[in-house]
């Protein structure tokens, strides 16, 4: 039976400005990635996701990403690999202080916006990044596309990557995101973005914007939660993979065990 996390990156409010829909959203999920106060979020809105995520005994990923509060992470920052990796240990340190707090354990990390975008094309900026979470704690996995130089930067720095598939965006020939900006990259039509999560959740691939069935084999489909039908989507998403017959389960079940450890270690 094959099988797939769902995951969303979440707790992306800060201050009175209020994002998404976490509290509902949430139980429909596997796994959620958490902002770490650097593109969204601050320290009462990272408590509060992290007690959402512990009561629906879902599994919690950090989501950091460039510093860049007024662009919401989506621009690309002109730095070096050493400040991306110090960067990275900042981030998740704040997070995993709020996860110790209520007994639970970070388990995976998934760059932000165009940190993501930048790591899967450029080796310095993806070597930054793996170097900081190998320091920070070895056992975390990366979520990233397969194949990219985030992953290959990974697997030197001896980390476990749990590939990941988006559903509702649009993908280049070599397997990397659509830019935004451009026309129809963004699947707004809820039965068009099911249909390639279904795909990619069966197949392991996706077509492409010129038509190019791209290899991607996701262990982790993502799901934007910041639509106003986000919630909806969600659980017609959840319906029709369990129709076909996918199992949903958390990405550290899917790509082995973590190390030993307590609770916040």
């Amino acid at each position: 039976m094959p099988a797939v996390d769902l995951n969303a990156d979440l707790g992306e409010s800060f201050s009175n400005y209020k994002l998404g829909q976490d509290e509902v959203l949430i139980p429909l999920l596997t796994s959620a990635h958490l902002a770490c106060g650097w593109h969204a979020a601050d320290p009462l809105v990272m408590d509060d996701t992290v007690q959402l995520c512990k009561r629906a005994g879902i599994q919690i990923g950090g989501h950091p990403s460039f510093p860049d509060r007024v662009g919401f992470g989506r621009r690309v920052l002109d730095v070096t690999g050493r400040e991306v990796e110090t960067d990275m240990v900042y981030q998740l340190g704040a997070l995993d202080a709020f996860c110790r707090r209520h007994g639970v354990r970070l388990e995976h990390v998934k760059p932000h916006g165009a940190l993501y975008n930048h790591a899967a094309l450029t080796p310095e900026v993806a070597k930054g990044i793996a170097a900081g979470v190998a320091s920070f704690r070895p056992d975390l996995l990366i979520v990233c596309a397969r194949g990219s130089e985030m992953a290959k930067a990974a697997g030197e720095a001896g980390l476990t990557i749990a590939p990941e598939g988006f559903i509702d965006r649009a993908y280049n020939p070599d397997g990397t995101l659509a830019s935004r900006r451009q026309e129809g990259t963004l699947l707004h039509d809820h039965q068009k973005a099911i249909e390639q999560a279904l795909r990619m959740a069966t197949e392991g691939t996706v077509v492409a914007t010129d038509g190019t069935v791209v290899d991607l084999h996701p262990v982790t489909l993502c799901v934007h939660g910041d639509n106003p039908d986000a919630v909806d989507f969600v659980r017609g998403l959840r319906e029709q993979l369990t129709a076909a017959g996918v199992e949903l389960k958390p990405a550290r079940e899917l790509v082995g065990a973590r190390a030993p450890g307590p609770a916040g270690a």
